[in-house]
């Protein structure tokens, strides 16, 4: 088991979302969370998961100075990529409303990197599911937003609340990877370290 293996490291998740947090705990890996803060600004010609990778690296660049040699620091980023555009996190209702208005009725990538660093390597890596949603409605987007305030989300949403039991008809790809994390990715790159 993977415990065993990093029994004499200190793996630190760069990462403030409950959701990863929730995730990495169910590898049973003993881990502690330290966050950085990152201005998370990316260059506008990057597309889909080059703006991931980009951010988790940002993320990861954040503990060079502090790193010590047993640390393996996990960083990541996701974004919802629809019509050649990342939707990011909705700053307010009225952007969380637009968001999931955009995305009725169509299908859309949830792309998610990871960024593995140590003292002396750094791996990077992304998963992409394509998750299909059925039209929503007015008062199904209203409801959702105002009940469940989505704006630490990726795309306006979480696939774990009520708007993907109701929305999401077909999913190509890692659930969990919309969730934030693509942990069957990270657990084999972990045991590849």
């Amino acid at each position: 088991m993977l415990s065993e293996k990093f029994k004499n490291n200190t793996i630190i998740l760069a990462s403030a979302s409950p959701r990863r947090q929730e995730l990495f705990k169910e590898l049973q890996i003993p881990f502690s969370i330290e966050i950085k803060s990152v201005d998370e600004v990316y260059p506008t010609n990057l597309k889909g998961e080059e703006i991931t990778n980009y951010l988790a690296n940002l993320k990861a660049k954040a503990f060079d100075e502090t790193i010590k040699d047993k640390d393996i620091i996990i960083t990541s980023d996701t974004i919802v990529w629809l019509n050649n555009k990342a939707l990011e996190k909705p700053k307010n209702t009225k952007e969380a409303i637009e968001m999931l208005q955009k995305i009725s009725g169509k299908s859309h990538q949830v792309i998610t990197s990871v960024c593995i660093k140590t003292i002396n390597k750094q791996l990077l890596f992304s998963d992409t599911t394509i998750v299909h949603f059925k039209d929503l409605s007015k008062e199904e987007i209203n409801f959702y937003v105002e009940k469940y305030h989505p704006f630490d989300k990726a795309g306006g949403y979480g696939i774990q609340e009520w708007i993907g039991f109701i929305g999401v008809t077909s999913l190509e790809g890692s659930y969990f990877n919309v969730m934030g994390l693509p942990v069957h990715k990270l657990y084999q790159e972990l045991q590849k370290l």
